[in-house]
C-alpha cells in the first residue's frame, strides 16, 4: 500500500526520481495559475532516457496542466523545466517538438481537410531538391509509421474520412516519424480495440529499448500495469505519490487518484427486460467507394430495460451501424424496425423524434459546442415544449437543467459558463442528461466513457444502468472490454462488417469476446 500521508521533509519530493540513470526531462516544482487560481502546485517529475513513467489522476488533477507546461503550451509562473541538466523555456509547441518533445493528445488535433501523410508531417515538412517539398519521403515515411502500427490505409486519404480509432492511430504515427527524445502520450487508447491496444504496447517498449522517454498519461490502469515502469499521482494539483508499478497495485493507485475509496462494478444487473424496440436486420452501409462497405451483414434485437454491447475492432463496423439507426449515414441493405414497424430515418431530426438518441464517440466535434454554455448544450435538444408561439421556455430549461445537477453531481460553477471548462466525466454527464431529458425510446451510447477518469466512469457507469432500469433500451459500443462486461446484458460481437456471435454477458470471457472479434473461419 502507498502512503498518501504528508511525508517529512528529509523524503524525496513526489514526483522526483533519485535512482541513477540519465534524466532527459525534468519539472522542478513547477506552480501554474489560471485567474489567480493555483490548478498546479510545486510539481516535481522526473523522466529518464528508455523510461516509462505513468501520470495518474482524475479530471482536474493538473495532469493537462503538465503536459501543456512541459510542451510550450503555458509557460509557468513558478519553477522550472531542465532538459539534460539545462533549465529551457519553450514558447511554442513548435518550440517544444523541434527540441524533440511530441505529444499525442487526448483530443485530436489533425486537421480534418488534410491528407493522412500532410497531416502526419504538418510543420516539418522535408525540403528537397530546389526548395521543393519531398512529397515521396513524405508518402513514404507515413506508410512506414502506420505499417508500424499496423494499420493500412491510403495515405492520400483526408482526414475527415477516417473513423477517431483511425484518427487516434494517426496521431500516434504523427510521433513515431520525428526523431524524439521525449514522447508524451494522453490517453493514446482511448478509442482503440484491446488488439490495437497491445500492438501499441509494443510500440512503447520499442520506443523505450530505442532510448526514448514516454510519459503516459492514462486512465486505464490496466495498460499503466502492462506498459509502465514507475508511476506519479496527482490529486487536486499536487503530487500525492510516486514509485515503482510493480511494487503497488491498481487498488492503491485508484485510493492515492481519488481520495477515496472506488468499489468498481461487475455485470449482473437484475432488470426485468421488457419487449423487443429495436432489430436490426441485415444491416449493409452503401458502398464507400470501390465496392468496399464498413457494414455488410449486421443483425439484432434491443429490448426495453436492456443493455446490449456491440464489440468489435477498429473498423468492424459498429459506430457506422449506430450511424444507420440514427439517420446519420443511409442505409444500403436490410433493415430497421422499430416498435414493430419498418424504420429508416431520413436524418437525426426523424430519429429523435422517433424515439432515438445518440451520444457519439466524438464527445468535442460531434456531441458538445465547446464554447457554449452548459444551459445551452442541455437545451440542444429540445427537452422542454416550446410555448406559444414556437417560444423558448428558458426558465423551465434552467429548471430542469437544476434537477439533473442534483441528480448527476455534476460539478460546475454555474450553468452559464462554457461547457468546455467542465471536466470530460462532467460534460459526459450533461450529453447524457439531456438525452434523458427526452425520455427516448432507444439511446445509443458510443463510447460512454472515453477519456475521463475512473470514479467519473463509474458515475457514468451507475447513470446508464439507472437509465436503463428505467425502461430504455441501451445500445452500448465500447472498446474497453472491461467496459463491456461490467455493464452489458448481453454482448453482440461484430468482425469486418458481420455479426459473429452473440451471448449473454454472465457466461462471457473477455478471451472468448476477442476470438469472435478477431479470429476467421
Amino acid at each position: 500500500m502507498l502512503d498518501i500521508k504528508p511525508k517529512p521533509a528529509k523524503d524525496p519530493v513526489p514526483g522526483r526520481d533519485t535512482s541513477s540513470g540519465a534524466i532527459v526531462l525534468e519539472a522542478d516544482r513547477l506552480t501554474k495559475r489560471f485567474f489567480g487560481v493555483t490548478v498546479l502546485d510545486g510539481i516535481c517529475l522526473s523522466l529518464k532516457k528508455g523510461e516509462v513513467r505513468a501520470l495518474l489522476g482524475e479530471n482536474g488533477a493538473g495532469k493537462s496542466t503538465v503536459i501543456n507546461l512541459l510542451s510550450g503550451v503555458h509557460q509557468p509562473d513558478g519553477g522550472s523545466v531542465r532538459m539534460d541538466g539545462e533549465q529551457i523555456q519553450f514558447l511554442s509547441p513548435l518550440e517544444a517538438d523541434r527540441a524533440g518533445i511530441s505529444v499525442i493528445r487526448q483530443e485530436l488535433s489533425l486537421f480534418p481537410d488534410l491528407s493522412v501523410a500532410e497531416a502526419i508531417f504538418a510543420g516539418h515538412l522535408p525540403i528537397g531538391r530546389f526548395g521543393l517539398i519531398d512529397w515521396r519521403h513524405v508518402h513514404k515515411a507515413t506508410a512506414e509509421a502506420l505499417a508500424r502500427l499496423g494499420l493500412t490505409i491510403d495515405v492520400r486519404a483526408p482526414v475527415a474520412s477516417l473513423s477517431v480509432a483511425e484518427q487516434q492511430m494517426v496521431e500516434i504515427a504523427r510521433a513515431l516519424t520525428r526523431s524524439s527524445r521525449v514522447v508524451i502520450m494522453d490517453e493514446p487508447t482511448a478509442s482503440l480495440s484491446p488488439k490495437e491496444v497491445a500492438h501499441l504496447g509494443e510500440i512503447i517498449e520499442q520506443l523505450a529499448a530505442e532510448g526514448v522517454a514516454i510519459l503516459y498519461v492514462s486512465h486505464r490502469l490496466d495498460e499503466v500495469n502492462a506498459f509502465c515502469k514507475t508511476f506519479t499521482v496527482l490529486r487536486d494539483g499536487t503530487a500525492i505519490s510516486e514509485g515503482l508499478v510493480s511494487e503497488t497495485d491498481i487498488p492503491s493507485m485508484i485510493r492515492d487518484m481519488a481520495g477515496r475509496h472506488i468499489e468498481l462494478s461487475r455485470a449482473g444487473a437484475d432488470r426485468t427486460q421488457g419487449e423487443i424496440v429495436l432489430e436490426v436486420d441485415g444491416l449493409a452501409s452503401r458502398n464507400r467507394g470501390r465496392g468496399s462497405r464498413m457494414v455488410k451483414n449486421v443483425s439484432f434485437a434491443l429490448h426495453a430495460s436492456e443493455i446490449l454491447g456491440l464489440a468489435g475492432i477498429v473498423g468492424a463496423g459498429r459506430t457506422e451501424t449506430a450511424r444507420m439507426i440514427f439517420g446519420l449515414d443511409p442505409i444500403g441493405e436490410g433493415q430497421v424496425v422499430l416498435d414493430g414497424a419498418p424504420f429508416e430515418p431520413a436524418s437525426p431530426e426523424a430519429a429523435m423524434k422517433a424515439g432515438i438518441g445518440y451520444v457519439s464517440e466524438d464527445r468535442k466535434d460531434l456531441s458538445i459546442l465547446p464554447q457554449r454554455s452548459v444551459l445551452e448544450n442541455f437545451a440542444l435538444t429540445q427537452p422542454v415544449p416550446a410555448r406559444a408561439f414556437g417560444r423558448v421556455d428558458r426558465a423551465a430549461e434552467g429548471r430542469m437543467l437544476s434537477d439533473y445537477v442534483s441528480q448527476l453531481g455534476i460539478k460546475m460553477q454555474n450553468a452559464r459558463v462554457p461547457i468546455a471548462t467542465l471536466s470530460g466525466g462532467n460534460q459526459q454527464k450533461v450529453v447524457l442528461a439531456r438525452w434523458i431529458a427526452r425520455q427516448p425510446r432507444v439511446l445509443i451510447v458510443d463510447e460512454p466513457t472515453r477519456g475521463i477518469d475512473v470514479g467519473a466512469k463509474e458515475d457514468v457507469h451507475d447513470l446508464i444502468r439507472k437509465i436503463a432500469a428505467e425502461g430504455v433500451a441501451v445500445l452500448l459500443i465500447s472498446s474497453d472490454m472491461p467496459e463491456i462486461l461490467a455493464l452489458a446484458d448481453r454482448v453482440v460481437t461484430l468482425r469486418e462488417g458481420k455479426t459473429t456471435g452473440e451471448t449473454d454477458t454472465h457466461e462471457a470471457t473477455a478471451e472468448m469476446l476477442m476470438a469472435r472479434m478477431t479470429s476467421h473461419d
